[in-house]
């Protein structure tokens, strides 16, 4: 059984706390990615899940098992590093079965499960080259085969993808997640990349500070975020934020306005709203498309056109000088200095009672 339980966790390094009371439920076989921005404190919930370092206050339950007190190599889990840490002058083979020996396993043993983890990861030509003779993403798998042969209740991956370029992150990622299904264990991935989040979880924890901002299903998050925070840090590219007036709160919804956006009643958002009080309005690219009459509900001039082959990007500039960014079909043509203007769906907006 590999679910995993923090109760209440806290770390502090002297008397700066970086975790904060976090608490999280991970069922056994599902996978759960703690995304945030650099310093939030994900590498460290995992090291302290892991056992590298020691948990200050709280609880961590792993299987069920209170593990506080546990060694790193008493807790039935295997760690995959950002850095590969394979040994250069031991082969594919005796860099994968390394654990294995060190445990004095049966040769007959070793032999199957390497076999049976490059089997999985489609390393099987690769077994007798050493490490100078395989590229990034191939050390990558050989340090995710130690860690398979050890046949853990659980995987942790602290950021394992950053040291590879776009083409070979997308293989691996698609190969991670084919683990994942394959072995049905639970697993941990710590990124600061949302598209990595959103296309390997099955549970996303987003961090700030230290601190637990909202876990969920990702689309849940997607289209439900609890705050300004997660809704402008999840989706690509990011959530639209403007300003405006809290003008009426009806069981209709929130009316609000500002020198952008003329008066809309938008549903009910995040939070407690007061008329006459400031509100942030979020929507998000995907959902702004042109005018077809005017003067529009967004106007004001294109800033830069971005043209990324399936999508084109523009920045817009309001008439009260707020950029908004839309995302629109392969062939839309604007160029920096047009009028442009938009419409959404108030229905797909979002409404939050925090300023940017």
């Amino acid at each position: 059984m590999g679910g995993i339980r923090l109760c209440n966790i806290r770390k502090s390094f002297g008397d700066t706390e970086v975790i904060r009371g976090v608490d999280i439920d991970i069922q056994d076989g599902e996978f759960a990615v703690f995304v945030g921005p650099s310093g939030c404190g994900k590498s460290t919930l995992l090291r302290l899940i892991a056992g590298l370092e020691d948990i200050t206050s709280g609880e961590l339950y792993i299987g069920g098992r209170l593990v506080n007190d546990l060694q790193p190599r008493e807790r039935a889990i295997a760690m995959v590093f950002q850095s590969y840490a394979v040994f250069p002058h031991m082969t594919v083979r005796e860099n994968i079965a390394f654990g294995l020996t060190i445990r004095k396993e049966g040769k007959g043993e070793i032999d199957r499960k390497v076999t049976d983890a490059a089997r999985m990861l489609q390393m099987e030509a690769l077994l007798d080259r050493r490490p100078s003779q395989l590229s990034g993403g191939q050390r990558q798998r050989v340090a995710i085969g130690r860690a398979i042969v050890r046949n853990p209740s659980v995987f942790l991956f602290d950021e394992p993808l950053s040291n590879l370029d776009a083409a070979l992150r997308m293989s691996t990622r698609q190969e991670i997640a084919t683990l994942h299904a394959q072995l049905q264990t639970t697993m941990i991935y710590v990124t600061h990349d949302q598209v990595e989040a959103m296309t390997l979880a099955d549970m996303i924890v987003v961090l700030k500070d230290g601190a637990v901002m909202q876990a969920g299903a990702p689309m849940d998050l997607y289209h439900n975020p609890a705050n300004l925070f997660v809704a402008g840090f999840l989706g690509s590219p990011s959530m639209n934020f403007i300003e405006v007036r809290v003008e009426n709160v009806s069981e209709n919804g929130v009316t609000v306005s500002s020198p952008s956006v003329d008066a809309m009643t938008v549903a009910a958002g995040n939070g407690e709203f007061t008329r006459g009080r400031p509100a942030t309005l979020g929507v998000r690219p995907q959902d702004l498309r042109p005018s077809r009459g005017a003067p529009g509900m967004l106007a004001g001039k294109v800033v830069l056109t971005e043209r990324l082959g399936s999508e084109t990007v523009v920045d817009v500039r309001l008439g009260a000088g707020d950029v908004i960014v839309a995302t629109l079909p392969e062939d839309a043509i604007l160029n920096a200095g047009d009028d442009v203007a938009f419409d959404f769906d108030p229905a797909r907006a979002h409404l939050f009672d925090e300023l940017r």
